[in-house]
């Protein structure tokens, strides 16, 4: 109890409680992330059940126009899907690969931006101009070329197997340079201060060292640069999708339901595209709203 009261009055617990952004943000943020790992439970219908579909109720519009029901309050898609629970699973299949691929890409840029910091010379020069020769390059690219890779060297149906953790690395190599020119940064600075320098005499090794002693120097930088990543993460998974390249229909994600809306979207069937893709623009706005309050929460210049 002690722990949680310090934490309350923390500057950070004031900050966050004295910005109405990030209350909101967080509570929409809370709303998306709830609905979408519980959407086994608590979604109406299991959309991909193909045994409970019924054609006969495809293209039923939302509850509050003519001819809808509260019994598919956003309405149905062309299968008789329920749009709600479809953006439910989709939700839940769009986080996990941000999330997934955030995590990568830190793992991944922490420990080369590590590297190239604390050994310098060299290495930090072949790394840091392979940072610089992908950052020339847009992460959407990057991430299309790595799957248009996986789909000529992989069968069909082994890449429809992995299809999601294909997209995972294609969007988590993407994103690796921005982790470790922080990482970097912070790792030259701390390399050549007393207690490294005396940590080296002593014969602690410097894979303790970048640990226990640089790392958790730019824990800070790294948290903010992660959250506002994950809504980057998200919304390249998003456009994979919607292009075709990202996951299949078998596992479809925000950008799926998208897609295959777009294909109604002039005929009258708006609900089945602009639902999912109004759950798509608050997930991430909600988390980049909640990185950019997180980042001026950890400035001390601002506080």
């Amino acid at each position: 109890m002690n722990a949680i009261a310090r934490a309350w009055d923390s500057d950070i617990a004031y900050a966050f409680r004295h910005s109405p952004t990030a209350v909101i943000s967080a509570i929409v943020a809370l709303v998306c992330i709830v609905g979408a790992v519980a959407a086994p439970v608590l979604a109406p219908y299991n959309p991909f059940d193909l045994a409970s579909l019924d054609l006969m109720d495809a293209f039923n519009p939302p509850a509050f126009l003519d001819e809808g029901t509260l019994a598919h309050p956003f309405g149905t898609d062309d299968q008789g899907r329920d749009v709600l629970s479809a953006i439910m699973y989709g939700a839940r299949m769009s986080l996990f690969v941000g999330v997934s691929a955030t995590a990568f890409a830190l793992l991944l840029g922490v420990l080369l931006g590590l590297m190239a910091g604390y050994a310098g010379g060299t290495v930090d020069a072949v790394l840091m101009r392979i940072a610089d020769v992908q950052l020339t390059f847009p992460n959407i690219l990057i991430a299309l070329l790595v799957d248009g890779v996986a789909r000529a060297a992989l069968p069909r149906d082994l890449h429809d197997q992995i299809a999601v953790y294909v997209v995972i690395f294609a969007i988590g190599i993407s994103d690796w340079p921005r982790f470790a020119r922080t990482v970097r940064g912070s790792a030259m600075v701390e390399r050549n201060k007393e207690y490294v320098l005396a940590a080296r005499v002593i014969g602690i090794g410097p894979a303790r060292i970048m640990l226990t002693h640089v790392l958790p120097n730019v824990l800070g930088p790294l948290l903010v640069l992660a959250t506002l990543n994950l809504g980057l993460a998200i919304i390249s998974e998003a456009t994979l999708s919607f292009l075709g390249v990202g996951l299949p229909q078998t596992q479809p994600s925000l950008g799926t339901l998208i897609r295959i809306g777009n294909d109604f979207l002039f005929s009258g069937e708006w609900w089945i595209t602009v639902f999912p893709g109004v759950a798509l623009i608050a997930m991430v706005l909600s988390v980049n709203l909640l990185g950019d309050w997180l980042r001026d929460a950890l400035n001390p210049r601002l506080r």
